[in-house]
């Protein structure tokens, strides 16, 4: 899995001003670096639709936000995702953990995420990187954002769990 300190260096890189969460799985883990730096600020969320709404202010305001949220959330919010990338028409980014990733490639199917997370993507026409943290650099999350920003639209990056 990617370092916390690397990610927070990473998203500093990309200019990025929020990072807007609900630290699930993985991505819980990165809680110390993100939460101790002073930039990007942490913003805390109870659900997945208010992360993607609250994202959405802060794109309207100006700033450069990210969402981070593992992929039940992402079925949980698509409403809100729906809102916020086609009737707003704002470059939402997103990061994933996609739980359960490790198992589903070894045939153990014991959760459905890798199953749906993918389709449902590709059904609201967001694009994506699918990652493997523990294979590939943390410069693979910079360059998902940066592809997505130079094209001003929305994207993801899916992170294997």
């Amino acid at each position: 899995m990617f370092d916390g300190n690397e990610v927070v260096a990473t998203l500093k890189e990309c200019g990025v001003t929020h990072v807007v969460w609900i630290p699930d799985s993985e991505l819980g883990t990165w809680e110390t670096a993100l939460s101790s730096a002073q930039e990007p600020k942490l913003v805390r969320v109870c659900r997945e639709g208010e992360a993607m709404a609250v994202a959405g202010g802060l794109l309207l305001a100006g700033q450069r936000p990210i969402v981070m949220i593992q992929c039940t959330g992402l079925f949980e919010a698509g409403d809100s995702l729906r809102n916020i990338v086609y009737d707003l028409n704002l470059p939402l980014f997103l990061v994933i953990g996609l739980r359960g990733y490790y198992g589903y490639q070894k045939g153990k199917r014991t959760d459905t995420c890798p199953v749906f997370a993918e389709p449902i993507l590709r059904a609201w026409q967001v694009p994506y990187t699918l990652v493997d943290p523990q294979r590939e650099p943390v410069t693979r999350l910079r360059d998902a954002y940066r592809d997505a920003g130079a094209k001003k639209r929305a994207g993801a990056l899916l992170l294997a769990e």
